[in-house]
């Protein structure tokens, strides 16, 4: 359809069956949508082939740095999404312009890495078409406007939405959307690992590109078992969300990576593993004595998270699975305290001044009295929190929360039942 044929679909109503799926709120869905065809006509003009397209955030809901030890986790897809107005060209040529950043311009003659891209989301670009031409599927050019509602820095990672819509856009356009789901999600992995040049797991773009609740195991990392869990979680009585607490992320990145070396070294010990799934829990608990004067008690306590928090994204699965929430919000605490205690990712020691993420969980657990639950989202150290809390408590705790941290610092959540997307 062509630029006005497709605002009038999206003004009337002929998109809310995907709104409804995938938002809370199809009026504003819709103004959001009609707004972005407007940004496109302004940059592309007049076409006669335009979609739409979405690929979520995610949310980590168990497994708290166990990917990246090839162990369990448990994640969600969110409301909040990178959305694309796209239209196919015979240029051979993707032009892709974000709202708040300058256009990206990707010539498809060349797939090969390109040093001058790494970083840049030009790089994600020719990465995710480089995967897909790899594995023997169709690429051609296309024109996009896209927006994103997606926090950055919060842990809901937004490059990964931004990967898996370019993989749904060339999936879409020139594939019948014939490249699973999964496929997806390793497509834009490579994209953000070989092009982009940031090492990665596949948690992130698994989760976007999945939806809904999406279990994993990590054990064979190249070929991970993925379980996608049907649950109607608006029927807990309880509102997922975030607290972003406003935190610095610069100078995090050796905290980060301390956590793998810590981990590393452990396995390293117990029998030159590379990764903690490798290693006998039991041989760990037997060689505590040894571990701590080897690696230090840090590292001994990180692995210790491991195990268990591994094994709980199974019991968070399970109860998930049995629609027994009041279950499921123990094992996020678990996780929680898991994490504070043993994982130690709620602040970092170079900035001991700054602790935003305990401060919030302190409030949260004091307004909750025992109910719902809270845990450190994402890598940690600094950003956001995540939340389950009652639906009669909702504006109370948005009041106190945003005392504290400011308007906007809390962020409801809906878990959606699909992941990259278009709309229809």
């Amino acid at each position: 359809m062509n630029n006005t044929e497709l605002k009038t679909k999206i003004l009337s109503g002929g998109f809310d069956k995907s709104f409804s799926l995938l938002y809370t709120d199809n009026k504003k869905a819709a103004e959001r949508y009609a707004k972005a065809t407007d940004s496109f006509t302004s940059l592309f003009g007049d076409r006669d082939n335009l979609r739409l397209f979405s690929a979520p955030g995610r949310t980590e809901v168990g497994g708290n740095h166990t990917d990246h030890q090839h162990g369990c986790v448990l994640a969600g897809s969110v409301d909040l999404d990178v959305i694309a107005v796209v239209s196919a060209n015979d240029e051979n040529i993707i032009r892709i312009k974000s709202e708040g950043y300058a256009m990206d311009i990707v010539e498809l003659d060349s797939l090969l890495i390109d040093a001058k891209e790494k970083g840049k989301s030009a790089s994600l670009i020719r990465g995710v078409c480089a995967a897909f031409k790899n594995k023997g599927n169709k690429i051609g050019g296309f024109d996009a406007y896209t927006t994103s509602n997606v926090l950055k820095g919060s842990g809901l990672s937004s490059s990964a939405a931004f990967e898996v819509l370019v993989a749904n856009i060339i999936n879409g356009l020139y594939n019948n959307s014939s490249v699973d789901a999964v496929n997806i999600a390793k497509y834009s992995q490579f994209a953000e690992c070989e092009y982009f040049g940031k090492p990665c797991g596949l948690l992130d773009q698994m989760a976007s590109s999945v939806g809904g609740f999406t279990y994993a195991d990590f054990f064979d990392p190249a070929n991970p078992k993925v379980q996608k869990i049907d649950v109607d979680f608006s029927k807990s009585g309880y509102t997922l969300c975030v607290v972003d607490t406003g935190g610095n992320h610069a100078d995090l990145t050796q905290d980060y990576a301390d956590i793998t070396e810590d981990m590393r070294a452990v396995s390293e010990f117990l029998g030159n593993k590379k990764h903690l799934r490798n290693v006998s829990e039991d041989e760990f608990y037997e060689s505590i004595g040894q571990l701590r004067k080897v690696c230090g008690d840090r590292a001994v306590l990180r692995a210790f998270h491991y195990f268990n928090e591994s094994k709980r994204v199974e019991d968070q699965k399970a109860a998930l699975i049995d629609a027994d929430f009041e279950t499921f919000f123990k094992l996020v605490t678990s996780s929680g305290n898991s994490s504070y205690k043993y994982l130690q990712n709620l602040y970092s020691t170079s900035n001991i001044n700054e602790q935003g993420l305990c401060l919030a969980i302190a409030l949260t657990k004091q307004y909750l009295k025992g109910l719902g639950a809270c845990r450190v989202h994402g890598g940690g150290f600094a950003g956001t929190i995540q939340c389950y809390i009652p639906n009669d408590m909702i504006n109370g705790y948005r009041d106190m929360i945003e005392d504290v941290f400011g308007k906007g610092a809390f962020v409801p959540l809906k878990i959606r039942p699909v992941g990259g997307y278009e709309l229809v």
